[in-house]
């Protein structure tokens, strides 16, 4: 998204969770006598789609997110493209689907509470210029 490579969002969202709010949750269901024999979802809320990620990184990074899409492909059109567009097609089964997941289970039974979906994707736009992984956009320090 940062360097403009996706030009237009596909029409699905997922759910979203820092890695770092997964090793807590990790290390919680190997510790908490609670956690024995369950599963644990890792989610920070309701599922994004990619326009919403792509506002969040121009609000939170301006310019750096200059050439992050606005639009979404439109569903029909989506599923059309998707017989010819091997990332497309890669992803047809989402294409129109809100794929939601909840963590309540794990922020009841072992405390856990994960971050701010915003700051998570905030954080890794961050990591991944600071690391020279967005072609064009630069880190102004």
């Amino acid at each position: 998204m940062l360097s403009g490579e996706v030009t237009v969002c596909p029409p699905f969202g997922t759910s979203w969770v820092d890695v770092r709010d997964v090793a807590d949750l990790h290390l919680r269901a190997m510790t908490d006598p609670a956690a024995a024999g369950e599963r644990w979802l890792a989610s920070a809320g309701p599922s994004l789609r990619g326009v919403e990620v792509a506002r969040i990184l121009h609000e939170r990074l301006g310019d750096r997110a200059a050439k992050a899409p606005t639009r979404e492909l439109p569903l029909m059109l989506a599923r059309a493209l998707s017989r010819v567009s091997p990332q497309l097609r890669a992803i047809r089964p989402q294409l129109g689907q809100d794929f939601d997941a909840t963590s309540a289970k794990a922020q009841r039974l072992l405390g856990w509470t994960p971050r701010p979906v915003e700051d998570t994707i905030t954080d890794t736009a961050e990591s991944l210029i600071a690391h020279g992984m967005t072609a064009g956009v630069r880190d102004p320090l």
